[in-house]
Parts: C-alpha cells; structure tokens; sequence
C-alpha cells in the first residue's frame, strides 16, 4: 500500500507541474498577442467616400493597402489617419467596413477609431466618443447639369424633386426641410447615389461640399446648388470627427495631433484629395 501511494503521489505532481508549465505558456502567448496588437491603429473606412475616402488598386499618391485586401485606400481621411497613427507611434492598418458596420466595429474592437467622414451627432455620442473635429463643411445638393434643378438656389426651388442621400446620416434627416419634396428611400453608399442620379432614378441627393465638388469633377454630366438660405443644422451635423470607444485612453494626443494641423493645411489636405481621386470614384 505505501508503495502504490508513493506513485500516486509521484504522478499527482507531475499532473500538477505540466498543468503550471502549461499556464505559463498560455500567459506568454497572450502577452506577445496583445503586444502585437497595439503596434498598430486600425482605422475602419468606407473606403468609397471620395474625397474623403476611396479605393484604388495601387499605393500611388499615398494610399494605404486595406487590411485582407489588394486593394489600397486613400483619401483626406487616410491622410488625417497617418497623422494620428504617426502620433501614436503605431502601424496603420485600414479596415474597410460598410457604413452601417463602422459603429459595430469599433465596439467591439475589430477597428480602433472611425475615420470616415463621420458627424459626431448626440445620438452618436451616446454610445462612442469623439475627437475634436478635423473638418467642418455645409451641405449642397448634387443635381443634373442642364435638368430641371439646375438653376435652383433656394430648398424652395426643389419642391417636387426625388431626392436622397446616405442611409443612417444627417444628410439624409435634413431632406425633411425641402417643402413638398419627394424623398426617395436612403442609399447605402455615394456611388450608388451618383449612379442613380446618372439614371434619371432622382433628381438630386444632399453631400457634404467636398463630395459635391468630388462628383462634379468626375462626371461633367453633375452640378452642385449652394443654396442661398440653406438647410437648418447644429454645428455637430456639418462637422467630422474621429470616433473612438467610451473612454479611449488616447484621446488627448488624438485631438492635439489634430489641433496642430491649421484651417489652411487642412484645405491643402482636401484639395490634394480632390486632385488624386481616381476618375471612377
């Protein structure tokens, strides 16, 4: 009996101590995972926003390859995502996300921060944070060059018209503004606003400036309307932001690296952007 209990015993401890070692390890791994993964910033994009953000198949005028993807973004949002990452002394990693994913992503962490063109409205700000803004724009209308709106110059001058904009934005809401106004279900994306413009599908469809200009300048057949007295917005509705999760340790440099960059220099960043927009964007 004594003898049969010694190798009990003898084997209970080896259980235990390859038990440890394997703790051990398994912490290990874990530590150099999670090392590895704040070396780098993962922006999650649209990337199909231009100027602020677009796809194109090389990594010419800046672009960055988007994670998982042959693919490459760039964009006025890509450029400000440098800064920030440069900032943080991490790697950029773009995470191209639908729009309506963007905010999913970020919560439960598969992006670390929307760059995006994205608003910082209250209902936004109820479930993320935001930066400080790093761009400020008013909303146009996009319309037909030689159609019906073309001379329009009042929301008044749009009774009538089809139009629409982006699923889940403000630029969406502020089409309730326009009297006896025809609003056409929201869209998923740009491109297919300017498709169905192209089309005939609607008349017209509310962007921020910089996409207007964007639009006009790769389709001739496109005009923008800066209305003379136009929709009735917060500052929160025409300003873009960085969202980022409740309490992100990182705010503070985020928003001084974007302080740092002057009115002017974000100017050059978007006309730049412009510039380099692939014609098909």
């Amino acid at each position: 009996m004594s003898k049969t209990l010694k190798i009990l015993m003898t084997t209970l401890l080896a259980v235990v101590l390859l038990a440890a070692c394997g703790k051990a390890d398994e912490g290990t791994s874990t530590s150099t995972s999670n090392s590895k993964e704040s070396d780098v910033f993962k922006v999650g994009l649209e990337a199909g926003y231009a100027p602020f953000n677009w796809t194109q198949n090389d990594d010419s005028n800046g672009a960055v390859k988007i994670e998982g993807s042959q693919e490459y973004a760039g964009g006025y949002d890509v450029e400000i995502a440098k800064r920030v990452a440069e900032a943080l002394g991490k790697e950029l990693v773009i995470v191209k996300t639908e729009w309506d994913g963007l905010l999913p992503a970020l919560q439960t962490g598969v992006i670390d921060a929307i760059i995006a063109g994205m608003s910082p409205t209250d209902k936004r700000k109820e479930v993320i944070d935001f930066s400080d803004n790093y761009y400020t724009s008013q909303f146009v209308i996009v319309t037909k060059a030689g159609g019906a709106f073309e001379n329009a110059k009042t929301l008044e001058d749009f009774a009538g018209a089809k139009i629409t904009s982006q699923l889940n934005t403000t630029n969406y809401d502020v089409i309730d503004q326009i009297p006896d106004v025809k609003k056409e279900v929201a869209m998923e994306s740009f491109s297919h606003m300017r498709v169905a413009l192209e089309s005939g599908a609607i008349d017209g469809y509310v962007a921020e400036r910089p996409e207007a200009i964007s639009a006009t300048t790769a389709n001739q057949n496109f005009k923008y309307v800066e209305l003379e007295k136009g929709f009735k917005t917060e500052e929160a509705d025409t300003a873009i932001a960085i969202g980022l999760v409740k309490g992100d340790e990182n705010i503070d440099l985020i928003n001084e690296t974007l302080n740092a960059i002057s009115e002017e220099e974000r100017q050059q960043i978007m006309d730049q952007a412009i510039e380099n927009q692939p014609a098909a964007q």
